[in-house]
């Protein structure tokens, strides 16, 4: 195989930068791939079934060893390069899942591997890709400012550009989870695939259609980064801000991409941040399964519009689960206050002694926990006499959140519903 050229299309084995994937390359890319990437498990969900009212399996690709689909196309790409180029090493750019990736799989076959990453990239996918062995560098803003970098500073040492989507090859490699599932279950009706760069559909949807011409595909980007929806939907809408998705959060989605998903994706929809928070916090809490916020897009994509998908046989891919736990952590305490879990309220209560017990002995009385509580004597609007305060309260759910304000209320106390699960109620 020639050297990639630094321009960031990628040599193929015919040696025309211009061939797209097909089929046949996915099959081929099976081969490579056994073995040395898991065939993940695809099991049904009875629970997310029943509460969506389709028959919903679920690709678990986050259970990978570097926790991520990527493996698959890094590896079908690796695995085609010539002894000199192995030698010289590889660079590539990633948001964080392909350059895990890539550093795993150069590490096995004693490639060295340089990966550029975007200055935000989550920590905890930045350590794992330095944990094997690839040498790191933070540069730039974006996905794609960390791309020219890397183009760059690749040709000035020679290596080889691994490009994250936009090589067939690499969409081959993504390809064969399509295999797998249908494999798995040949009557599946619709396959709904996350899009950030468009390799991991533009793959399935080569292996699906290849197999099942009449399968649906249905692409999920996230409402922040609506680039590959713009695209061939001929839209306008902003592509900008910090989504939980940041694994698709992708401003250039690929030409070669593109040019499979228009021919061969059904349709590309759309999902907010509060879906994506929900769909995360719904696999940990049902699944037991830890994914991201893109590997958690599919499932997104049903939440906001069940009806699309009702009475269907459902492929989910869970594509990765590389979540920092600091964010894990807040999407499961926002999703606690939006199902009125976890809620704050505001009393406003006389500025004397015992008002505290006497809140304190309602909210017991009632069943519910305190969590946090604090007075604000010095913000408020209320008179010299009064003051604000600020609980933190614990319930089984909605309706238990509702019987303690109104045990508050027949008290006497004001009391104000605050943050998620005020806006949640309205």
């Amino acid at each position: 195989m020639a050297s990639t050229p630094k321009t960031g299309q990628i040599d193929t084995a015919s040696g025309d930068s211009r061939r797209t994937a097909t089929f046949d390359d996915v099959l081929r890319a099976a081969d490579v791939v056994a073995g040395a990437v898991l065939d993940t498990d695809f099991d049904p969900s009875r629970t997310l079934s029943q509460l969506l009212g389709a028959d919903i399996w679920l690709k678990f690709e986050n259970l990978q060893f570097t926790a991520s689909f990527k493996e698959r196309g890094a590896l079908n790409r690796l695995s085609a390069m010539s002894a000199a180029e192995r030698a010289s090493g590889v660079i590539a750019m990633s948001a964080g899942n392909h350059a895990q990736g890539v550093a795993y799989h150069a590490s096995r076959l004693g490639i060295p591997a340089t990966i550029v990453m975007p200055e935000g990239t989550p920590t905890v996918k930045v350590e794992n890709t330095r944990g094997f062995g690839a040498e790191v560098i933070l540069e730039g803003a974006s996905l794609e400012d960390a791309a020219a970098f890397a183009v760059a500073y690749g040709a000035r040492r020679n290596l080889v550009f691994i490009h994250p989507y936009d090589d067939p090859l690499v969409i081959a490699g993504q390809g064969t989870i399509g295999l797998e599932m249908l494999r798995a279950v040949p009557d599946l009706d619709t396959l709904v695939v996350p899009i950030g760069g468009g390799g991991l559909i533009s793959g399935i949807a080569l292996a699906a259609k290849g197999i099942k011409p009449d399968i649906r595909v249905v692409g999920v980007q996230a409402s922040l980064y609506p680039s590959m929806y713009n695209r061939i939907k001929d839209a306008h809408l902003g592509v900008r801000g910090d989504t939980l998705a940041e694994g698709i959060a992708v401003k250039a989605p690929g030409a070669m991409t593109e040019a499979i998903i228009r021919r061969l994706v059904d349709d590309i929809v759309l999902v907010g941040e509060a879906d994506l928070e929900r769909a995360v916090s719904l696999l940990i809490s049902i699944e037991k399964t830890v994914v991201e916020g893109a590997g958690a897009a599919g499932l997104a994509a049903m939440l906001a519009d069940p009806a699309r998908f009702r009475g269907q046989k459902v492929g989910l891919v869970l594509c990765g689960g590389n979540i920092d736990s600091r964010l894990l952590a807040s999407v499961l305490t926002r999703e606690l206050a939006r199902d009125g879990r976890l809620s704050r309220l505001s009393i406003d209560i006389p500025d004397k002694p015992g008002q505290l017990a006497k809140v304190a002995t309602a909210i017991g009385e009632a069943g519910a926990n305190i969590v946090e509580v604090y007075h604000q004597r010095v913000f408020t609007d209320l008179p010299a006499k009064g003051t604000e305060l600020h609980l933190v309260v614990e319930t089984r759910d909605r309706a238990h959140l509702d019987t303690t304000i109104t045990a508050l209320r027949g008290v006497g106390f004001g009391v104000t519903l605050k943050g998620p699960a005020a806006v949640a109620a309205r």
